[in-house]
């Protein structure tokens, strides 16, 4: 009898757990899109990363290794950009500018190179100032290592926090089992670093032997989303789960995050990489989505452009799914999500502007603007 009344229980658990998760990945198409998406620079096959200039330009990397420079209709490609190692998901990829930027114009790109002994490549982070077209003042802040020939999981977002201190993502590379787990090597890391590049002594593992003293956090997978909460001044960072699991974390320092030794995925032949989505010692996802979005890119949205109920709301683009995905928080809680721009395309990149519109990059596509309908 205790066995029967304890299977019951069981059961009753497990469907409850298995609705939460459906009413937690439940996303939605609202009847009413309150934005018109207008193509403003086409013809690119693959934008990764956008930023703005005080001046109302954008700056726009192509995977490839060309930078843009976009204003008023008018586009012009940048020289002098780094020379990158182009392969898989590696190329140019994010771009971002200093928070003091008026005052000492550092432009910070992150990319695949080539540079180091081995064959292959790995992510680096460099910063540059821009005059007329051309970047100058190259320098390289940081290039992981050892280089690989695989092209998957480069990361690769930049991100300053409140205190001027700047952030990098790295994904593990394709190297899950030694990678993200070993804060000796390179990869399936959040970095923190001074904006000259130089590592912060309070760094989590600065000092510990054999240690890469920049890692702020491990036990990532592919972070390909990395933003500052608007008011907290939390980073936040998502990343690519492999079938199922992609997740949002809050990152804090020193802090593991998991991977591969607990997650919400699978193989993507549908084997089991571990039976464990949790362990002591390593920190839960506040969100992930089943089935996988493929998420690249997220902003929080700031003002009431779009209506007072996308204020504070959290935007993520999707690869797989081709669409741009709004959820709504309270606090580190997803309360509704919804599918906006249905079939636009592969959402590289996702901004809100200095002017308070959205902005997105689309894969084969371009950059657009969603204009708010009147």
């Amino acid at each position: 009898m205790k066995n029967s009344v304890l299977f019951v229980s069981l059961f009753i658990a497990a469907i409850n757990l298995s609705c939460a998760q459906d009413t937690e990945n439940q996303v939605d198409t609202p009847e009413n899109i309150p934005f018109t998406a207008e193509l403003l620079f086409d013809e690119m096959q693959v934008p990764w990363g956008m930023t703005f200039l005080p001046d109302g330009a954008m700056l726009v990397t192509q995977k490839s290794g060309e930078l843009w420079h976009f204003k008023d209709g008018a586009k012009t490609v940048i020289s002098n950009v780094p020379e990158v190692y182009t392969r898989g998901q590696g190329g140019l990829l994010d771009i971002e500018l200093h928070p003091d930027y008026l005052t000492n114009g550092w432009i910070y790109i992150s990319y695949a190179s080539s540079e180091g002994e081995e064959k292959g490549g790995h992510t680096a982070l460099m910063r540059a100032k821009l005059e007329g077209n051309t970047l100058t003042n190259n320098e390289l802040l940081y290039k992981a290592g050892p280089n690989t020939t695989k092209g998957q999981h480069f990361g690769s977002r930049i991100e300053f926090d409140n205190d001027g201190y700047l952030f990098l993502s790295i994904g593990e590379r394709g190297a899950r089992d030694e990678n993200p787990q070993d804060i000796s090597r390179d990869g399936g890391k959040i970095y923190r670093f001074h904006a000259d590049g130089s590592i912060p002594e309070d760094n989590p593992f600065f000092g510990t032997p054999n240690a890469k003293n920049a890692i702020y956090s491990y036990g990532h997978r592919n972070p390909q989303g990395l933003v500052k909460h608007p008011t907290t001044g939390e980073i936040w960072d998502h990343e690519h789960g492999p079938k199922g699991g992609d997740e949002i974390n809050v990152i804090q320092p020193g802090k593991n995050y998991g991977w591969p030794l607990v997650t919400f995925g699978v193989n993507y032949s549908g084997t089991t990489i571990t039976e464990k989505t949790e362990m002591e010692g390593m920190e839960q996802p506040i969100h992930y989505w089943l089935p996988s979005i493929a998420p690249s890119g997220m902003t929080f949205v700031t003002t009431d452009t779009y209506g007072k109920s996308w204020n504070g709301s959290l935007l993520v683009g999707s690869l797989k799914f081709q669409y741009l995905e709004r959820l709504e928080m309270d606090g580190h809680k997803v309360t509704k999500r919804e599918k906006l721009a249905a079939d636009i395309g592969r959402v590289r990149d996702v901004k809100e502007g200095p002017d308070g519109f959205i902005y997105l990059a689309v894969e084969g596509k371009g950059i657009y603007k969603l204009v708010p309908k009147s």
